[in-house]
């Protein structure tokens, strides 16, 4: 297939197009390259890219409507996966524009471009955080999640009714993947296992917010992937009738670990020992994350399974060599 993949310099655009890749299909890969965090470290992930056959990258912000459409006019694509947003629920708080700009303005940009070509399928990335302050565990499809506690939240949650509403008045199959909190090898810098990673290798305290009760939901990369291509593989239907050719799923491991298990794994790959400062719990945060899968599992035949420690071994291994740590 040919694949528009945006977000492509980002962590799990990246891994994403090493699939595509390795499996033949071609992929246009699309990034603004912002500068949210490391902008080296996207490069970094390009350069990866860069040399395969298969693989064009275009530098352009889904944001910039005349660009996008502009892309979709030049070429005709099979598929899109839409991995680029503005991430992190923090920085929403203090930057709500770029979430309005990048994850509204631009999923309506990657919408009207599937509407117009009527590509054969769009996945796209939600989250977890759509579930906001839901306090049924594990979080199903199902779950009304109309109460989210962070901006970036409510943006993931609009993208999902935004692509209902083209799927049915457009038929254009989408399928929306709520992420449960991934991490991983290449992953980004903003988050808590590669911020503790990097403070436990410079021996400086790590912070550990609502005094460590916390769980997540930590899913590793290669399943995040494998999920992706399998639910582009299979979109629902648009010839059936009354019926929007719309899913969403989670996707997730299904297991939440407490935060300082997780800590502990960090710990355990460096071999040393973290530093820990309590603090309460961040504002847009919540407790605890726990995917039902089942949703997943009917349809393509998979959830993901990769222990812990398995992946943060993995991750650890990858930091010290790119940091030479």
């Amino acid at each position: 297939m040919h694949i528009l993949l945006t977000g492509a310099a980002g962590f799990i655009g990246m891994h994403t197009a090493q699939r595509l890749l390795a499996r033949g299909d071609t992929v246009v890969g699309i990034d603004n390259l912002n500068d949210y965090y490391d902008v080296a470290l996207k490069q970094a992930r390009l350069a990866t890219l860069q040399p395969q056959p298969g693989f064009q990258f275009v530098q352009i912000d889904v944001g910039d409507r005349a660009a996008m459409a502009q892309l979709f006019n030049s070429q005709r694509f099979d598929g899109v996966v839409h991995l680029a947003a503005q991430a992190g629920v923090r920085y929403s708080i203090s930057h709500p524009m770029a979430y309005l700009d990048s994850n509204l303005t631009g999923f309506g940009h990657v919408l009207e471009g599937c509407r117009a070509q009527q590509v054969q399928h769009l996945v796209y990335a939600s989250s977890s955080s759509v579930y906001g302050g839901n306090t049924k565990m594990p979080f199903a499809e199902t779950d009304p999640v109309d109460h989210p506690v962070s901006l970036y939240a409510a943006t993931k949650k609009a993208n999902e009714l935004m692509a209902h509403t083209y799927s049915h008045l457009y038929r254009v199959p989408t399928t929306g993947l709520r992420f449960f909190t991934v991490y991983g090898p290449w992953g980004r810098p903003d988050m808590a296992y590669f911020s503790f990673t990097r403070a436990v290798l410079a021996g400086q305290p790590i912070q550990v917010f609502n005094h460590g009760q916390m769980k997540r939901d930590f899913t590793y990369i290669d399943d995040i992937v494998e999920g992706v291509l399998r639910v582009l593989d299979k979109p629902a239907s648009p010839e059936t009738p009354g019926v929007a050719p719309y899913r969403i799923f989670n996707i997730g491991n299904s297991g939440p670990v407490p935060l300082l298990d997780f800590i502990g794994c960090i710990e355990q790959a460096l071999g040393r020992t973290a530093t820990k400062e309590f603090l309460p719990m961040q504002d847009g945060d919540v407790p605890a994350t726990y995917a039902d899968t089942n949703a997943l599992r009917e349809w393509v035949g998979f959830a993901p399974s990769t222990p812990l420690a398995t992946g943060i071994e993995r991750f650890v291994r990858w930091y010290q060599s790119y940091y030479s740590a």
